[in-house]
């Protein structure tokens, strides 16, 4: 079953306009946002960097969805005729915005910021967790949200060499007569390794190598040299991205923690668990976790005290990502992106838990430990560990 469950689309269901209330950050610094593709081949990187920046007034803001084809892929990846339903999709979310300043003025800092690589889930894409990444920036981290190239994006593209081609690559379903876990593997490992891939990109441009964005016109790398803490380096993601964050950790000893939203940790063969060195923090919803994947959380656990599992009640998958923000009938009934929870407090607990946990285990001088209550599963709709409802998967 697919771990990020997509809209059963009705025809006639277009039920008014819909408008994405992403909030703002509440972290004291204003959020800048810019698209970072790095070679001209698969091999190479994309992401969209969320970063504090310096206030500009009139600041334009970025696409939630940069591009139609990214319709057409959620489209294929629910099933649906990308002949109808993509142009539907366009229509009702194509142009919202995300509240942060698109390529804006990079804030200087006598401190480094930490640096958080962020892993999407099953068909999603870099900007459908912007409401996370966005509130960490605000609090005065760097994050790199990436856009895997193993197939289980949505959609998403590479330039290559040749001026003004792109090269998509499309969503991809387990092929038929092929094992599920063995196809999701291969997956999870070159996911992990485009997360080190990142790191490695970050620590280039620290060393004063020119490294030349592909989208040259918006955002010049060179001005994070001597910007980022590359000490102080977390790797997070959600579903498909939560374990393979954790796979993160084992192929890469500079991540000195994980942040693991509601992970599927279906994909990681099992010889692996004993190898993960470093503490997780899981911070799960009420109804999509199964017993056999909390086990293997808690196998984790088990070995290091530090490693932590929390459960936010009234909260579903999507939960943990921007589309439980749109206002509108139409995709909260198509995409069932609504817990009982309302979502920004959600939002609220997923971002403290991170911050209180980073503080911790990247050695922060901030304020975060006053969430930290959070990671014993205290306070309002959390509680400790996991406990047991009929799960969706």
């Amino acid at each position: 079953p697919d771990p990020m469950p997509l809209p059963r689309l009705g025809r006639g269901s277009m039920g008014g306009m819909q408008s994405l209330a992403l909030p703002l950050g509440k972290g004291p610094h204003q959020v800048g946002c810019a698209d970072v593709m790095v070679g001209h081949t698969r091999q190479g990187l994309f992401l969209r960097l969320f970063y504090p920046c310096l206030p500009r007034a009139g600041a334009e803001r970025p696409l939630w969805i940069p591009r139609y084809e990214y319709c057409g892929g959620l489209a294929d990846f629910a099933h649906r005729s990308r002949r109808w339903c993509a142009p539907l999709l366009n229509a009702a979310i194509g142009s919202c915005r995300v509240p942060v300043s698109w390529n804006g003025p990079f804030k200087p800092c006598s401190r480094r910021y930490p640096l958080i690589i962020f892993s999407h889930g099953l068909g999603a894409f870099r900007t459908l967790y912007s409401s996370v990444c966005s509130e960490l920036a605000s609090w005065g981290f760097a994050v790199a949200a990436l856009e895997h190239r193993d197939h289980s994006a949505s959609a998403t593209y590479f330039c290559p060499a040749e001026a003004g081609n792109e090269e998509w690559i499309p969503y991809q379903r387990v092929p038929q007569g092929q094992k599920e876990f063995y196809f999701r593997n291969k997956q999870v490992h070159q996911r992990a390794e485009e997360c080190v891939r990142a790191l490695q990109l970050f620590e280039d441009i620290d060393s004063g190598k020119s490294v030349p964005n592909v989208f040259h016109q918006d955002f010049d790398l060179s001005v994070l040299k001597d910007s980022i803490d590359l000490t102080k380096v977390a790797v997070m993601g959600h579903s498909f991205g939560g374990v393979t964050a954790v796979l993160a950790l084992v192929k890469e000893p500079s991540f000195r923690c994980a942040v693991a939203l509601d992970a599927w940790m279906f994909p990681l063969e099992n010889a692996l668990y004993p190898e993960v060195p470093k503490p997780v923090l899981f911070i799960n919803t009420e109804k999509f976790q199964t017993p056999e994947s909390v086990a293997k959380m808690k196998r984790l656990s088990s070995r290091n005290s530090q490693t932590k599992i929390i459960t936010i009640l009234g909260s579903v998958h999507q939960s943990q990502t921007d589309f439980t923000f749109l206002t509108g009938k139409l995709l909260s009934r198509i995409f069932g992106v609504r817990g009982t929870l309302d979502p920004y407090k959600s939002l609220d607990i997923t971002s403290r838990a991170s911050l209180a946990f980073l503080q911790r285990h990247l050695n922060l001088e901030e304020e975060f430990h006053q969430w930290d209550d959070l990671l014993e599963g205290i306070g309002d709709s959390v509680v400790p560990e996991a406990p047991f409802c009929r799960s969706n998967l």
